[in-house]
């Protein structure tokens, strides 16, 4: 069967032939990208895309019956000494209240002192509430609360012998994506001399060094436009747009560190410019395209976790690596073509010694150990699969859990100390559920008497708290209730509230009226539906991508035996990373060198995530080992010399890969986030055990004791296309040597 033509090796060659007009439809791309993203804003999830199960039902009968709740916001005044009965905290509520009635963007100011008041006081009078309304709808309140949070500030200020602080939904919104956004600015702006300090040490040139980073941030620059506009095709929010920028610079980097490290071997082989980049193109170009759509094939898996934010995360991922893929695939080339030898330009004095492309044939020490390895290879895989199930084993205890505002601590965020201020002098008044009952008539008799008896029951109840308030839509037909529930909003006070207001007190009150609908929202609803439907979606997700994955590389490779070898591999390496993530954040081993304390499980959108990344990720290295190794038997080399020969000469590029790769996502432990840092340390560890332990010494044994059959494919898949390849032309290095039968043979490169 004859070999299909390389789609990698002829958008190279093009490229490279056409280098200004391959440069000048890139920068093209990127500007339209951006102008038409700059001409819209991201759309972000809506109320029912942020949470599932219940919680979603109930939003949707809201936004069905035309409930238009606007954001709900709470100023704390508290004095030690003073009580709501003095004279100084009338006046201090007072004046609150009238500067907050004449401020913009507010409505509905209730004062908690006086005739009608509108708001609670403690029971040990010492701290009140100004309950307030921001105008619109609640879903964008943080983008009209600054005014409110200003003149709040202006009282805290005026008054300064009382507390006078701001809590509700859209000041904590703003506060917590203002937090996000900047933790997240400083992250990337951390990544990129950290990952040019590590070009620099693999390629001794600064040239060499910067282009991957120029391909980066311009993939990520134009991923920033496309997703604005696929936004509103699938809404996205600020983690999946924060996420993006990390995975795009690290697999922007490794896709370009690949590609480079191919042109410069070559060139030191002897090889013209052209024919070394044609020669990459069909080679590692090739392995880019593989890799890039196993990678977006993992991802694709988060669209069937049911979740709004993993979707969004999906969405922004898959785009950015796309757009990494196209631009490692044509512009790249063509600059790689228009550089030449000036690619080696900007050498440092030390680390731009050796020949440029020489580092891979120069490691002894790679050498060394593929003969170890090679040289026994049950002993090695036995250990290295013993080693791997002992970090894996922690696995097996993992529970996880819904931190919540626990995730922060109020030294990073200050307006957790207000949250907590609250909750203590009314419990479970900043985080209540909300009861929603359609029927008929809410305002029927039968619906007031099972209103009544929800009421009485919260009033006589342990973990429910008054008050108890009731609204109406126009025509009737939906009432919502608001009441407290024990604990903080996420812990387990709060969930076990929520189990009894479900299971007991709702079916024994509103659930006696015939036909009546009645669903549970609130922030303890919402965490808790979400991390149910995480759970129930976590296998659909991994057979999902397990099968996909096998799918890819049976057709990339030709050989049932790489694609299961390949899902085994993965699956051992994210096991091990897994079980790290356990031992460090739900055990809390080392938990004061990262900053953090325990909750005593691993924030639930964690595992999947990881998962999807990891396995999407870890295909980057094993994608450009095997393709080596294929390319090298392919030429005529025994299976034998083709691994050793194929690890030896990808060991350099895997290796500053991965240091990169561990380096970015390394970051994310300096976030204090602790869900952020679990998911970067389980990606640093993944990456590291993946080019350390599972392509050094776990596929080479595999594959030496498999041999040939490391190519197997059955008969009945015979029609599968042999795998794309093309050498490229033929240069002064024409030949490279192989085994064959023990012999030295002559193979065309």
């Amino acid at each position: 069967m004859t070999p299909r033509r390389n789609i990698a090796a002829a958008m190279g060659r093009w490229s490279a032939r056409h280098r200004w007009a391959a440069v000048l439809l890139w920068l093209l791309f990127v500007a339209v990208a951006v102008t038409a993203g700059g001409a819209t804003e991201q759309a972000g999830l809506t109320a029912q895309e942020q949470v599932n199960g219940e919680a979603q039902r109930a939003q949707r009968i809201l936004d069905q019956a035309g409930f238009a709740l606007p954001a709900r916001e709470s100023v704390f005044v508290h004095s030690d000494s003073a009580t709501a009965d003095d004279p100084a905290f009338k006046t201090v509520v007072d004046e609150t209240v009238a500067a907050l009635s004449r401020t913009a963007g507010v409505t509905d100011v209730g004062s908690p002192l006086g005739p009608g008041a509108g708001g609670p006081v403690s029971a040990d009078r010492h701290s009140a509430l100004v309950l307030f309304s921001v105008t619109g709808d609640a879903a964008t309140a943080k983008e009209r609360v600054s005014p409110a949070l200003a003149t709040v500030d202006t009282a805290a200020h005026a008054h300064p012998d009382f507390r006078i602080a701001e809590f509700g939904e859209g000041s904590f919104a703003k506060a917590y994506d203002d937090k996000l956004a900047k933790d997240y600015t400083g992250a990337e702006t951390l990544s990129f001399p950290i990952t040019l300090a590590i070009l620099l040490i693999a390629f001794g040139a600064l040239v060499a060094a910067t282009l991957p980073l120029v391909l980066a941030l311009t993939s990520l620059v134009a991923a920033g436009g496309a997703v604005t506009l696929t936004s509103h095709l699938a809404h996205v929010d600020a983690n999946g747009t924060a996420v993006m920028g990390l995975v795009g610079i690290a697999v922007g980097v490794d896709y370009s560190l690949f590609y480079i490290r191919r042109v410069r071997e070559e060139r030191a082989l002897g090889r013209s410019g052209r024919d070394a980049v044609e020669v990459a193109a069909a080679t590692s170009g090739r392995a880019v395209l593989v890799s890039g759509l196993a990678v977006i094939a993992a991802l694709a898996g988060m669209f069937l976790s049911g979740n709004g934010i993993q979707t969004g995360m999906a969405e922004a991922t898959i785009v950015v690596v796309a757009i990494a893929v196209l631009g490692s695939v044509t512009v790249l080339p063509a600059m790689l073509s228009l550089l030449g030898d000036r690619i080696d330009k900007g050498r440092l004095p030390l680390l731009g010694r050796a020949r440029a492309g020489r580092s891979e044939d120069s490691g002894r020490g790679w050498a060394r150990l593929l003969g170890t390895v090679l040289a026994r290879p049950v002993l090695s895989t036995v250990v290295a699969t013993g080693a791997l199930l002992a970090l894996l084993a922690p696995a097996f205890a993992l529970r996880t859990v819904d931190p919540g505002f626990a995730d922060l601590s109020a030294d990073h965020l200050p307006a957790l100390r207000t949250y907590a201020a609250i909750q203590q002098a009314f419990p479970g008044s900043s985080a209540p559920a909300k009861v929603v009952l359609r029927t008929s008539d809410v305002t029927a008799e039968p619906a007031r008497a099972a209103i009544d008896r929800l009421r009485r029951t919260v009033e006589g109840s342990t973990e429910l708290h008054g008050p108890v308030t009731v609204e109406q839509n126009a025509d009737h037909t939906v009432a919502l209730v608001s009441l407290g529930l024990a604990g903080n909003g996420t812990d387990r006070d709060s969930v076990h509230a929520l189990g009894v207001l479900r299971d007991q007190v709702l079916p024994a009150s509103l659930g006696t009226l015939p036909g009546a609908e009645i669903a549970v929202a609130g922030i303890t609803a919402a965490s808790v539906d979400t991390s149910r439907q995480l759970s129930s979606s976590t296998p659909l997700v991994v057979v999902f991508v397990l099968v996909l994955t096998f799918l890819i590389m049976l057709v990339s490779f030709r050989s049932v035996t790489v694609a299961g070898l390949t899902l085994a591999l993965n699956l051992l390496s994210v096991g091990a990373a897994y079980g790290l993530v356990v031992a460090v954040f739900q055990w809390g081993f080392g938990h004061r060198l990262l900053g953090f304390e325990s909750n005593g499980g691993i924030t639930s959108w964690v595992p999947l995530f990881l998962f999807v990344i990891l396995f999407g990720l870890s295909m980057d290295y094993h994608v450009l080992v095997v393709s080596r190794i294929r390319e090298l038997r392919d030429r005529g080399a025994t299976t034998e010399r083709a691994i050793s020969e194929g690890i030896r000469h990808t060991a350099g590029a895997v290796t500053s890969a991965a240091v990169v790769m561990v380096a970015v996502a390394a970051v994310f432990t300096t976030m204090p986030e602790v869900s952020m840092k679990e998911a970067g340390l389980g990606l640093s560890a993944a990456v590291l055990i993946d080019a350390a332990v599972v392509r050094t010494v776990l596929l080479p044994a595999s594959m030496k004791l498999l041999g040939d059959r490391s190519w197997y494919v059955p008969r009945w898949l015979g029609w599968l296309p042999v795998p794309a390849g093309e050498s490229g032309p033929a240069g002064p290095a024409g030949t490279a040597s192989g085994r064959n039968n023990g012999q030295d043979v002559v193979v065309p490169v």
